[in-house]
């Protein structure tokens, strides 16, 4: 991020970064996604105040033979029915993936792209690193821990 800053005005307005696929998240999402191999995760910034897009690469030869991109995608809403935060988009749907589109807010998008026959599945998530980031979430996981209203004091 300080290298973009770095940049001024010469900076694209949407970069992606992480790019030594070393990024200092790596070892949480393995760790609670509960996989054996490295993540692969690519962030990306822009040129604005707030909102964020990542996405996820996987290859389905890290799932159980047979797996495919609609049953991803089909785990994902399973997941999150009834959430009243993340809503999932229809399988391949790349409308709106405007990293800014859910601004805030509290809520998140997923998107699951997928291509079969080429063994390959993008996961994406569109969110505002401010009020669905830490600080959100922190208010929003400290009201589950003590039964409050998931929502009580969290920009919706």
């Amino acid at each position: 991020i300080e290298d973009y800053q770095a940049k001024g005005v010469s900076a694209s307005h949407f970069a992606p970064y992480g790019l030594s696929l070393h990024h200092k998240h790596l070892p949480e999402m393995k760790h609670y996604t509960g996989v054996s191999h490295e993540v692969l995760f690519q962030p990306a910034v822009g040129d604005f105040a707030q909102g964020m897009l990542t996405s996820t690469p996987l290859h389905l030869q890290q799932f159980k033979s047979g797996v495919t991109g609609k049953d991803i995608h089909a785990a994902i809403a399973e997941h999150h029915a009834g959430s009243r935060f993340v809503s999932l988009v229809a399988l391949d749907d790349a409308t709106n993936l405007n990293p800014q589109a859910v601004n805030g807010s509290n809520n998140m998008r997923l998107h699951v792209f997928a291509n079969d026959a080429r063994g390959q599945v993008v996961l994406m998530a569109i969110y505002d690193n401010l009020g669905k980031g830490a600080s959100g979430a922190a208010v929003q996981n400290l009201n589950l821990m003590i039964g409050a209203d998931e929502a009580a004091s969290v920009n919706l």
